[in-house]
């Protein structure tokens, strides 16, 4: 019987201990940390893609029991259920119903909730059209998250690599870190590039297959 390879990554961790602080998210984690001590009942998130939005939304989440959604699919009909509740929207310039995240906000300050809300740009720069929500939203405090420094960035491919179950010499990492976009978004496709690579290949992840990946892609 032939045995067949699947290339299944185990889902990335996203507990509190997972978390890889840096000066670039640190005043991100802070803020997330410090709930409930907010001065509103909402808070944006806002960084570049990758930078670690949604797993700060998740020890959020797991710390107040909340309830997470995608701005692109949150509805009016979803509101009501949550009253009292923490909830979390993500990706919030990818949103469709303005009158839902309107009326999530004042259910949240009327029942004492709590919204999360994550995106790419600060929500000044979110293209609303409702008056009303874009004066709430902008009210709200903001926390951003910045792109990597080469700590982080090593520390990222470290456990993107990890993430699905390789192990990768630090002479490896540190080839890669020389010669990649300084970004979140890059070391991600890059790690998912040479993982299926080496799998394909049935190649151990080194210098020579980077150096031949690389020349590939450029």
């Amino acid at each position: 019987m032939t045995q067949l390879s699947f290339n299944l990554p185990a889902p990335p961790a996203m507990g509190r201990d997972d978390f890889l602080k840096s000066p670039s998210n640190a005043e991100a984690l802070a803020w997330i940390l410090r709930w409930p001590d907010w001065p509103a009942h909402g808070l944006v998130l806002a960084g570049p893609e990758g930078s670690g939005k949604t797993h700060l939304a998740h020890i959020f989440a797991e710390s107040a029991k909340g309830h997470l959604f995608e701005a692109s699919a949150f509805a009016k009909s979803d509101v009501e259920a949550l009253e009292g509740l923490a909830v979390v929207i993500e990706n919030c310039e990818d949103v469709q119903d303005e009158t839902a995240l309107f009326h999530l906000l004042n259910l949240a300050k009327e029942s004492k909730g709590w919204v999360l809300f994550t995106a790419r740009q600060p929500q000044a720069r979110w293209a609303i059209k409702l008056a009303d929500l874009r004066s709430r939203l902008l009210a709200l405090p903001l926390a951003e998250l910045k792109p990597p420094d080469d700590a982080l960035l090593m520390a990222v491919l470290t456990k993107l690599f990890a993430d699905r179950q390789v192990r990768v010499e630090p002479e490896v990492l540190n080839y890669i870190l020389g010669r990649i976009e300084r970004s979140f978004a890059a070391a991600r496709q890059l790690v998912e590039t040479v993982d299926r690579a080496a799998l394909a290949a049935k190649r151990p992840i080194t210098v020579p297959l980077i150096r031949d990946l690389l020349e590939k892609m450029s």
